[in-house]
């Protein structure tokens, strides 16, 4: 990878006025700001349907987009919604805000008036995208509407247990009671992909490439997990043994019960990975660059008993390693890859970083513990890396800045030589630029200069997340140009990503 820098902004959080970022006119506008600013990537967040808690990294596809991100004005535009009928919703007050409960309510009620006026005249690319999507589609959109004949139910509680356990026969039967809502869900995905290539090609017509983020594991109330339980770890009645999470680290005392099935790997290695070939295949429809989140987990997992409250008990257990990483590596050659290899970390898994080849991951606001020396110090960086101030699991800098140890805040100053006519975030912003990291990314939040208010999750916290909106007009040509010259100057401005 080119030296080059990069800004971490969700789809979720760009300005919109129905409540949420779409595909639509902001987030092209999102492109030309990147494009002035010297930029050379996009990093987002995942961008499938989202579940109970509205994280993205707990989605009921691996291989969908979500239909919140389906651009409303682009479908008034194409006929197929009116100006009266988006007016007539209420998307929430607060434009920093996303109100999921009013999502929600909202957006499917238009999206089936979209589909009532499209699934007929949009026939012909209906049925090539259905064709092109054929690994995946027909599952998804079978799930999600025996989801919605069961109440939104976790599949794992379905009453029939002939279609949760996906016998032949109840599937067919249900294919055919649930025909309307099948096309519904097929018709947004022909409507996302529409839009998201469209976004694409504009972005990579400016020299933007697409940062996404891979999550490890997939949701246990997924399409994946129901339609191939014979890839996870669970057991006759299609329940998990252990399930995923991390020990108590840095982020929460308790630990992170994430909840995820865990992945049957000898089952997996058995037929050369083809559930992780066929994953990252789609994923590669969507990204330029995948970060793989986790990516500690591919040398030994956390593994917590099913039914712990807490991922406080648990155990290590061995996983694919290198075995996994030589079949994606070679599979996808012209696919990058970056590995998230943050949290409790093991010379085993430092070897394995090693051996894969691939960047690791040097958070800043994580350098500067007073209590030890740190191998995130700009310093200790070597150019195969990615820096980030921080992450979206991270506080905003400025937040940071109050709610870190004063010693830890002292050291940053002294390294870094912080100073308040500069601006503490944009002297932390410096110190990530000047490193040797090929990559440096910053949190939009962090040019912006926001502080708690706008932080996107914080581990271990369940409600209050992934709510944060950048209000629109927060860009202007004053911050274009400052960015623009921070790249600049320090040597990162020249385009890293080519079509």
């Amino acid at each position: 990878m080119k030296r080059s820098c990069g800004i971490l902004l969700p789809v979720s959080a760009l300005p919109s006025p129905y409540g949420i970022g779409t595909l639509g006119k902001e987030a092209y506008e999102f492109v030309d700001f990147l494009h002035e600013a010297r930029q050379s990537w996009w990093q987002m967040l995942p961008v499938g349907p989202t579940s109970y808690g509205d994280s993205p990294y707990q989605s009921f596809s691996a291989y969908a987009g979500n239909p919140y991100f389906v651009d409303l004005e682009t479908l008034r535009a194409d006929g197929l919604l009116t100006k009266a009928e988006l007016e007539a919703v209420d998307w929430g007050t607060d434009p920093e805000m996303v109100d999921y409960g009013k999502i929600y309510e909202n957006r499917f009620r238009l999206l089936e008036k979209a589909t009532e006026r499209g699934w007929k005249r949009d026939a012909e690319q209906v049925k090539a995208f259905t064709e092109e999507s054929a690994g995946w589609l027909p599952d998804y959109a079978l799930f999600m509407a025996l989801k919605r004949r069961f109440g939104m139910q976790s599949w794992t509680e379905w009453e029939d247990e002939d279609i949760r356990l996906r016998r032949p026969e109840a599937v067919e039967r249900y294919r055919r009671e649930l025909a309307e809502d099948i096309r519904l869900f097929t018709y947004i995905q022909y409507l996302f992909f529409k839009q998201w290539n469209a976004l694409r090609d504009y972005a990579h017509e400016k020299g933007i490439g697409i940062i996404g983020d891979l999550p490890i594991y997939v949701a246990m109330d997924s399409a994946d997990v129901w339609a191939d339980p014979d890839s996870f770890q669970l057991d006759d009645r299609n329940v998990p043994v252990e399930v995923s999470g991390v020990p108590p680290d840095y982020f929460s005392e308790n630990g992170q019960l994430w909840g995820n099935p865990l992945y049957d790997w000898d089952a997996m290695k058995k037929d050369g990975y083809t559930w992780w070939v066929r994953r990252i295949e789609g994923a590669s429809h969507l990204y330029d660059v995948l970060r793989i989140d986790h990516f500690r987990g591919l040398e030994s997992y956390w593994a917590v008993p099913y039914g712990e409250t807490t991922a406080k008990i648990g155990r290590w257990v061995k996983g694919p390693g290198m075995d996994l990483v030589n079949v994606l590596t070679a599979r996808f050659p012209n696919l990058r890859f970056i590995a998230e290899d943050l949290g409790y970390l093991t010379p085993e898994v430092h070897q394995l970083l090693k051996d894969s080849g691939l960047p690791g991951m040097k958070i800043l606001e994580f350098a500067f513990d007073s209590r030890e020396p740190s191998n995130y110090l700009p310093h200790t960086s070597l150019p195969n890396c990615v820096c980030s101030a921080g992450t979206h699991d991270n506080s905003p800098i400025m937040a940071w800045r109050e709610e870190a140890a004063p010693e830890d805040i002292a050291l940053a100053v002294r390294y870094l030589g912080l100073n308040e006519e500069e601006g503490f975030n944009w002297g932390m912003i410096r110190g990530g630029m000047s490193s040797v990291a090929d990559l440096f990314v910053v949190q939009m939040q962090d040019y912006l200069g926001l502080g708690a208010k706008s932080r996107m999750n914080t581990p271990g916290i369940l409600g209050g997340n992934w709510q944060w909106r950048m209000k629109q007009g927060r860009i202007d040509q004053a911050l274009t140009e400052k960015i623009a010259e921070t790249a600049r100057i320090y040597g990162r401005s020249e385009r890293a990503w080519q079509a």
